[in-house]
């Protein structure tokens, strides 16, 4: 099997393991800020395992600054999911999703404000058409304060999850799968004082759920991803980033019975489109760094689970 078509198949994978998030939040029975402490608990034992057997300690590459950096993404990464799950309970998995896919433009913004980075006259269009698009796929009218919640925690989640993009793309020269280990590590003392474990003792099968998300979607998931990094073109990966929404809307539609009306839908083309206009508008070529010292192997420089905007 060639390279690019083994990426292929690793990132959809994940990309379609990423779309059935919503579903192991909903049916943990648990609230935002449990989910969020056992994901990282779970995710930090899954991968801190795949990282013990794969070598990846020896040599880590660590400095006080790039661990820094790493912690502080952490807390950016770790409060996005708290939004994102909040999202969920307030609104619907379809429309935080959707809403939730605006990271890029964020990300611009960003650049824009700490940067000085110039934003070119067709990113403003396409910056104004996911405006446009936004204001279509939220359908929330006045007085509905639920979906306007809704709304303001998946925006929040996307702010979130941009500025933890912004902050780890300062790192380099370490392996991704140890900076997405330090971020959810950084998670546990950071929610313990907001954890209810009382709340958590009776969940029963929920137990399940809630582990499946630190295995599956935080374990498994990000080692999909991270592998097919190193052998896709940006283009590809910018492509496939999307089946996340396209499958969560899906899972959200055959499980839930919710779904988006024909305005809303109006709106989701645009988010999609704009979102990957300014993705590729803002991509260099694909590039594959060099590991740290005295470590097999080559893997892509960023290190976040921002890369494919994957929750």
């Amino acid at each position: 099997m060639r390279n690019e078509t083994r990426g292929t198949i690793e990132l959809t994978l994940a990309m379609v393991l990423s779309g059935t998030l919503g579903v192991f939040v909903v049916e943990s029975g648990a609230s935002p800020f449990e989910v969020v402490f056992f994901r990282c608990l779970f995710g930090a034992a899954a991968l801190g395992a795949y990282s013990l057997a794969r070598g990846f300690f020896t040599g880590h590459g660590f400095t006080p600054r790039k661990l820094g950096l790493a912690a502080l993404g952490g807390v950016f990464i770790v409060f996005n999911w708290v939004f994102l799950f909040e999202a969920y309970e307030a609104t619907s998995i379809s429309l935080a999703t959707v809403v939730y896919h605006t990271q890029p433009f964020f990300l611009v913004l960003l650049g824009a404000l700490f940067l000085r980075e110039r934003i070119s006259a067709g990113k403003l269009a396409w910056l104004a058409v996911a405006f446009v698009g936004l204001v279509l796929v939220s359908g929330v009218w006045p007085g509905d304060t639920a979906s306007l919640k809704g709304l303001g925690f998946a925006l929040a989640a996307a702010v979130l999850y941009a500025l933890a993009t912004f902050v780890t793309k300062r790192i380099t020269g370490i392996r991704p799968h140890l900076i997405a280990l330090v971020q959810v590590v950084v998670g546990l003392p950071l929610l313990l004082p907001f954890a209810d474990f009382g709340a958590v003792g009776g969940l029963g099968t929920g137990w399940l759920w809630l582990a499946g998300l630190g295995l599956i979607h935080t374990g498994l998931m990000y080692v999909l991803m991270y592998a097919a990094y190193a052998k896709l073109p940006t283009a590809k990966i910018a492509v496939l980033a999307f089946t996340y929404p396209a499958v969560a809307m899906g899972v959200d539609w055959a499980v839930y019975g919710h779904h988006i009306g024909l305005v809303q839908a109006l709106g989701v083309p645009l988010i999609v489109l704009a979102s990957l206009k300014v993705t590729l508008s803002g991509s260099a070529p694909a590039r594959v760094v060099a590991p740290a010292p005295r470590t097999a192997g080559h893997e892509p420089e960023a290190a976040s689970p921002a890369a494919t905007r994957a929750g």
